[in-house]
């Protein structure tokens, strides 16, 4: 079938969601969330199939693995949106005119929502689940990596959906290609958003060929600053989780930024890490700090290259800063306004912090992995939105609606 043909009959089916109350919804939601469980069999073997293909050392294995744990957490997650307040239907705002037109402004469905992503499985479920509970028709496009995961979860989707009596067709998986992804970003007329959610090429690629509109999502190049008023056993924590809870997710920490006065303690602070053996990539005299106590085997001198990156890996830079003016133009120069830390006493300092960085999330004395929109109480996420026009940070229902004005009148005509 050609996928013109696939785009048009979501976009049909989309309006037909629109009748499908906020009741109904939910029941469905947890009815696909049962059907996660009594299905894990079948969804762990699509996955290890998809596991077979990739060499478990690299960093999007992580990513792509499904356990009986991840399949529990991933249908909790549903089961937690289902149970959220709608987001249609709101009244954002309400006024009468001079001449008696009365005019609401409601939140409504986009649409169609076009889902860019790759090695992700997880992703298929919380896209859905977040999608249907708005009211809006969601097309898939995963990464070739997690083909047969992808496909395994839109059958147990859809499979739910024609039990129901629901057009099965709000939800479609475009094949795993180039091309299906260049489709998809001309489908002018049928997807009215895509959201990509990846690495930084496939952001990129996304937002310089797409036709239609789309939100960047994902990429995330993240600090955290080490001020000289800050608690060292509190930054030890702090970096330790920040990095190593999943090196693979978007809010794992990527390079620390460390006042002078703080080398003698660098040790003190970076000792955890190697319990993972986190390779660091250090500057002079952050170097020269840890050499003889970090292994020297997980120790590296830092190149142009180690700043700026997005590891997704055990791996961290590391460069030292005189000032916190040093440190907010480091971050200015090399962050991807994702997720950015401060780790201080000082009040004003962490107030001029959160001033003066330009990221949709900023911390201070708390680890960026709670970049996330579960932890952030919104139920799952279909991303964290590193633009600023339009949604920002994670991405949950509010933030896949969209408003229409509805104004009433009596006859009242413009002269």
């Amino acid at each position: 079938m050609e996928l013109k043909e696939i785009f048009k009959r979501t976009k049909e089916a989309s309006y037909e969601l629109t009748s499908v109350d906020d009741k109904r919804r939910n029941e469905i939601l947890q009815a696909v969330a049962e059907s996660i469980l009594e299905h894990q069999d079948e969804l762990l073997k699509a996955n290890l199939a998809d596991l077979a293909r990739m060499d478990s050392s690299n960093p999007l294995y992580d990513r792509l693995q499904l356990t009986e744990n991840r399949l529990k957490d991933i249908a909790s997650d549903m089961i937690n949106v289902s149970k959220l307040p709608s987001p249609l239907g709101r009244i954002l705002k309400e006024k009468t005119l001079d001449n008696g037109l009365h005019l609401q402004r409601v939140s409504v469905p986009f649409g169609v929502i076009g889902m860019i992503y790759e090695a992700r499985p997880n992703v298929t479920f919380d896209v859905f689940s977040l999608c249907f509970k708005t009211g809006n028709a969601c097309i898939l496009k995963g990464g070739k990596d997690a083909d047969n995961s992808n496909h395994a979860g839109v059958n147990i989707i859809k499979d739910v959906l024609k039990k129901y009596g629901i057009n099965e067709h709000i939800v479609e998986l475009l094949p795993a290609t180039h091309e299906a992804t260049g489709e998809m970003l001309n489908a002018v007329g049928y997807v009215d958003l895509v959201i990509p959610r990846g690495g930084r090429k496939l952001i990129d690629f996304v937002r310089d060929h797409a036709k239609v509109p789309c939100i960047e999502t994902g990429a995330g190049v993240v600090n955290t600053y080490l001020d000289e008023d800050g608690d060292i056993d509190m930054a030890a924590r702090i970096i330790n989780n920040a990095k190593t809870r999943r090196v693979s997710v978007c809010n794992a920490l990527d390079c620390l930024i460390v006042h002078s006065a703080q080398l003698p303690y660098l040790y003190q602070v970076c000792k955890p890490l190697t319990e993972n053996k986190v390779t660091l990539y250090a500057d002079e005299r952050a170097f020269a700090a840890l050499y003889g106590k970090y292994p020297n085997s997980l120790l590296e001198h830092a190149s142009s290259d180690s700043f700026g990156t997005e590891y997704m890996d055990y791996k961290m830079a590391i460069r030292t800063v005189d000032s916190i003016e040093e440190a907010l133009n480091h971050i200015q120069q090399y962050g991807s306004g994702h997720s950015e830390a401060i780790i201080t006493n000082d009040k004003l300092k962490a107030q001029l912090f959160e001033q003066r960085v330009d990221a949709a999330c900023v911390y201070v004395n708390a680890p960026t992995s709670f970049t996330d929109g579960a932890q952030f109480g919104l139920g799952a996420e279909i991303g964290i939105s590193t633009q600023k026009l339009g949604a920002r940070g994670p991405m949950a229902l509010e933030e896949i609606t969209t408003y229409k004005w509805l104004i009433q009148g009596n006859g009242q005509i413009r002269k």
